[in-house]
C-alpha cells in the first residue's frame, strides 16, 4: 500500500468479528508516491465483510470482483449485529445487465432501502451468498418480499422473492420506476434520463436515485424508445433530467423529450467531468448542489459500471455523496482533483469547529490507485485558512 509515512491506514478485518488495526500511523502530506505493491486485506477477513484500507479522511471498500463490492458496501450500511440494523429486502441484480444495477439503485431511497447485491446468471457468487445470510432481510411489509431480482438474477433458497424482468434494458428500467412508485405511493416528480449505450456517462445517476427516490429510465442516442416514453407521462408531466451530453444523448431525444415533461440537461466531456457537472448541479429539490465543504464522496473506476449500482447504499445513508469517477487506469483525473480542492474544508481558528469531507474508494488498488487514495484524502483535509488567502 502506501509508504507509514504518508498516509494513516488499518485494515478492517471481519465486519462481522471484529475490527482489526494492522498497520501503523504517520502524516499525510498533499501528494504521494505509488507503490506497485499494494498487501491484500488481512487474514482471516470473512466474505462479505468489509475489507478496507483507510486514511483519515477515505475508507477503501477493498474487493476485487463488483460482486464483492456490492456485498462490503452493504454490510457497511447494514452491520447486521441486531434486527434493528437488517434491511427490509435486498435487491439481487443480474451483473449480466448493468442498466439493471443502475435503474435498480432508486430501491435504495425510501420507503425500502434496499441495498444491492448481485448474481452471475443462474450462480450467487460466494461475496452474495454470504451477504445474504448475513443481511437476512426481514421481508417488505406483511408478506412482502425479503428479496427483489432484477432480470435473470437466480432466486435464492429459503428466501421469498419477487421479480422484475424486460426483455430489454429500457423495459426492466420501466418496470423498475413503476414497482418504486407503488411501494412508495406515488410517482417521483423527476426523473433521470440516462445513456443506455455509454456506462461511464449513466454511471452518477446510481447514487442519486438511491438518495432521492428518482427513477433512472434508459434512451438510446437518437431515438427516444416508447416504453421509456410511457413510463415518464405515469409520472405526469415530471421534470426530465437529461444525464450527459448531446454526443450521447441527442438533441433530437431532449426535444421528444419536452413533450413529456420539463427538460433539462446535465452533461460534460469526458466522463470524469460529467460527474462532476451532475455533483454540481442543483434545481429545486433536484441535485446534490455540491459546491462547498462538508459532504461524503464516493469514488469509483470509470469502467466499472457495476460497482455504481452496488455503492450506491454509500451515497444514500452515512456521510450522503455522489458519484465520482476515476481513470480506467485508476489514476486521479485533472478535473476531479480541481474539484476537491474547489470544496476543500477551511477553519480559521479551531479544526474542531470545522466540517469535514469523507471519501468512500470504491475497489482494489487496480481499480483506485494507492496514488490516487492518497492524494484524494490530502485534498479532503481541512486546512487553515489565513487572512492572506480570505483577501485573494
Amino acid at each position: 500500500m502506501l509508504p507509514n509515512s504518508l498516509r494513516r491506514c488499518f485494515v478492517i478485518g471481519s465486519f462481522v468479528l471484529a475490527f482489526a488495526t494492522l498497520a501503523g500511523c504517520g502524516r499525510a502530506g498533499d501528494q504521494s508516491g505509488e507503490s506497485n505493491s499494494s498487501p491484500q486485506p488481512g487474514a482471516g477477513v470473512t466474505i462479505a465483510a468489509i475489507p478496507s484500507a483507510a486514511t483519515k479522511n477515505t475508507t477503501r471498500v477493498w474487493a476485487n470482483s463488483p460482486a464483492g463490492v456490492a456485498a462490503s458496501a452493504a454490510r457497511a450500511v447494514y452491520p447486521s449485529t441486531r434486527p434493528s440494523q437488517r434491511p427490509l429486502a435486498v435487491v439481487l441484480a443480474d451483473s449480466a445487465i448493468w442498466q439493471a444495477t443502475i435503474a435498480g439503485a432508486v430501491l435504495m431511497a425510501a420507503p425500502l432501502h434496499a441495498p444491492m447485491l448481485l448474481s452471475e446468471g443462474s450462480q450467487l457468487p460466494p461475496e452474495t451468498q454470504s451477504a445474504l445470510s448475513a443481511l437476512s432481510p426481514t421481508g417488505a411489509g406483511k408478506d412482502g418480499p425479503q428479496v427483489i431480482r432484477l432480470g435473470a438474477a437466480v432466486s435464492p433458497t429459503s428466501l421469498k422473492s419477487l421479480s422484475i424482468g424486460g426483455d430489454d434494458p429500457f423495459t426492466l428500467a420501466a418496470r423498475v420506476d413503476a414497482y418504486q412508485a407503488r411501494v412508495s405511493g406515488r410517482w417521483s416528480t423527476a426523473v433521470v434520463i440516462a445513456s443506455s449505450e455509454s456506462p461511464a456517462m449513466a454511471m452518477p445517476a446510481a447514487a442519486w436515485a438511491a438518495k432521492s427516490g428518482d427513477s433512472v429510465l434508459f434512451s438510446g442516442r437518437d431515438q427516444l424508445p416508447a416504453v421509456t416514453a410511457a413510463a415518464i407521462k405515469a409520472h405526469g408531466k415530471p421534470k426530465i433530467y437529461i444525464l450527459g451530453p448531446s454526443s450521447v444523448i441527442s438533441e433530437k431525444v431532449a426535444g421528444q423529450l419536452a413533450a413529456l415533461g420539463e427538460v433539462t440537461r446535465v452533461g460534460a466531456k469526458p466522463a470524469s467531468a460529467n460527474a462532476i457537472a451532475f455533483a454540481r448541479f442543483r434545481d429545486g429539490d433536484f441535485g446534490w448542489g455540491i459546491v462547498d465543504p462538508g459532504h461524503g464522496l464516493v469514488f469509483t473506476n470509470v469502467d466499472k459500471p457495476l460497482t455504481a449500482g452496488g455503492a450506491a447504499p454509500l451515497s444514500a445513508s452515512g456521510s450522503y455523496g455522489p458519484l465520482l469517477l476515476v481513470g480506467r487506469d485508476g489514476s486521479l483525473p485533472p478535473d476531479v482533483a480541481n474539484y476537491l480542492r474547489d470544496i476543500r474544508p477551511g477553519y480559521s481558528s479551531d479544526p474542531v469547529r470545522g466540517v469535514y469531507n469523507h471519501a468512500w474508494v470504491i475497489g482494489d488498488p487496480a481499480a483506485v490507485s494507492d496514488r490516487a487514495q492518497a492524494t484524494i484524502d490530502s485534498l479532503l483535509e481541512i486546512a487553515p485558512v489565513t487572512k492572506e488567502a480570505t483577501t485573494r
